[in-house]
């Protein structure tokens, strides 16, 4: 037996080595997946999901939004009528306020992000859903960075995966920046690209991103491409560190204009999050 020993101790090592080489990304903090340098080309690998099957949100992947200040958060809410799970999908909800004595807002809705619980630097992620279509309606699929590398926004960037308004038949997938939002530089490359889509079927929304380039698909195929561009100001690319992923059912706002009351409730339904390095 004690022959046997080394044998064991040296298949175990070579064992856990190979483990390790195949493992796409390193954990930082416990929650930020920092894809390993070399992966181009290699096949894709799941790091983290939720297909939404439990009878509660999952606390320890999600928050819910609270309120603030933005024009896209001014109705956020945690109140229930907000949020349903059901046959393995969860609705977001936007909805008139039934209570204007304990929350004076006339409107609420329904948002989740995974700040503080899950981020990651480099991969693909996508979203299976289906949109609500309602005037003033602002489903938005997004990503913010983890931390404040370069100071405050937007400085550290912004990720649009998906953004639809009102009832229209396309949508909108953006990057943001200072390079964009303050130096106005939207063209050199341009910033925003729109996809057709039929918001009243389930589509998967993505997002392919590299340390040179942002790739935008919709149902698998490509749809927009940004790419970090030589010879311009550094700030055009704050894409370099762990961001994380923000659902969210918006209303109002000076870009999709007034909400129509008599349109709601409306929701986008999200069947599954897949994130891959």
């Amino acid at each position: 037996m004690n022959k046997l020993l080394p044998s064991l101790l040296i298949f175990l090592l070579t064992a856990a080595c190979c483990l390790s080489c195949n493992v796409p990304a390193r954990v930082e903090n416990g929650y930020s997946y920092i894809q390993k340098d070399g992966r181009a080309g290699k096949d894709w690998k799941l790091v983290w999901f939720d297909d939404f099957n439990a009878t509660s949100l999952d606390t320890t992947k999600w928050t819910k939004i609270p309120a603030n200040t933005a024009d896209w958060g001014k109705h956020m809410s945690s109140n229930p009528l907000c949020y349903k799970l059901q046959d393995g999908q969860l609705f977001l909800k936007g909805i008139k306020n039934p209570d204007t004595a304990s929350d004076k807002r006339p409107f609420l809705t329904g948002g989740i992000y995974s700040k503080g619980k899950f981020a990651f630097q480099y991969g693909k992620i996508e979203i299976r859903a289906k949109l609500g279509c309602a005037q003033g309606a602002w489903p938005a699929m997004w990503m913010l960075a983890e931390h404040n590398k370069y100071g405050k926004y937007p400085r550290n960037g912004e990720i649009d995966i998906m953004e639809h308004l009102n009832f229209d038949k396309i949508i909108y997938q953006t990057t943001h920046s200072y390079y964009t939002l303050e130096l106005k530089q939207k063209d050199k490359p341009p910033h925003s690209g729109t996809a057709k889509l039929d918001p009243n079927q389930f589509n998967i929304f993505g997002l392919q991103w590299y340390p040179d380039k942002l790739i935008f698909t919709l149902n698998g195929k490509e749809t927009f491409r940004y790419p970090r561009i030589n010879g311009v100001d550094p700030s055009q690319w704050p894409y370099d560190q762990p961001f994380y992923v923000l659902i969210d059912q918006q209303l109002g706002g000076s870009w999709v204009g007034k909400i129509n009351p008599d349109n709601l409730p409306v929701q986008m339904e999200i069947d599954w999050v897949k994130v891959y390095q």
